[in-house]
């Protein structure tokens, strides 16, 4: 779940201006993806830089094997869409860092990252503590908004059998200016 959320705040990196930088990356890492992305921007702003909101709506979760009353529990954890604000400011606008594309987990690798023309594609695999987990993202942007369509499996080799997926809608919007720092 973290992973996926890792690649959600991604794509706030991604919400580019309507030129036509494009960013095609195959079997990379995080580093390698997020120095792609810093590149097409060039010396500007790859991204407008601003208070974004973003809504999660969890569309499908499955845990195969988990009890019947966990199930039931994530269901209703779920069943209401997640709001969320952050700030994205200038200079992190203009140089993503790689843990913003992938977290701290030095164990991820993209099949494929490509993004042009307002669409987004793009298949993360990450491994680690006995599991391997595929990311899938798929979407559009503008500017200042994105749709995306993200996907989770996780297989767990000591954990429930089946693993675990998940699949969720991302709609994302910049609302403003970041708020003042307070003190």
């Amino acid at each position: 779940m973290k992973q996926a959320l890792a690649l959600l705040a991604s794509v706030l990196t991604l919400a580019a201006c309507n030129r036509e930088p494009e960013v095609d990356a195959r079997n990379a890492s995080a580093e390698e993806v997020a120095e792609q992305v810093a590149d097409a921007g060039g010396s500007d702003s790859f991204v407008r830089p601003g208070k974004w909101q973003s809504r999660v709506q969890i569309e499908e979760f499955e845990l195969p094997g988990a009890p019947p009353e966990a199930k039931a529990a994530m269901r209703d954890i779920y069943k209401s869409a997640q709001v969320h604000e952050s700030c994205l400011t200038p200079e992190n606008a203009k140089r993503p860092k790689e843990d913003f594309f992938a977290g701290a987990n030095k164990n991820c690798r993209y099949d494929h990252f490509t993004m042009g023309n307002g669409k987004i594609d793009a298949v993360m695999k990450c491994t680690g503590q006995g599991m391997a987990q595929t990311m899938a993202m798929q979407g559009s942007y503008s500017p200042d908004a994105y749709q995306m369509r993200m996907s989770m499996k996780a297989d767990a080799g000591a954990g429930p059998p089946g693993g675990m997926t998940m699949t969720m809608r991302v709609d994302a919007k910049r609302v403003g200016e970041c708020d003042a720092k307070k003190g």
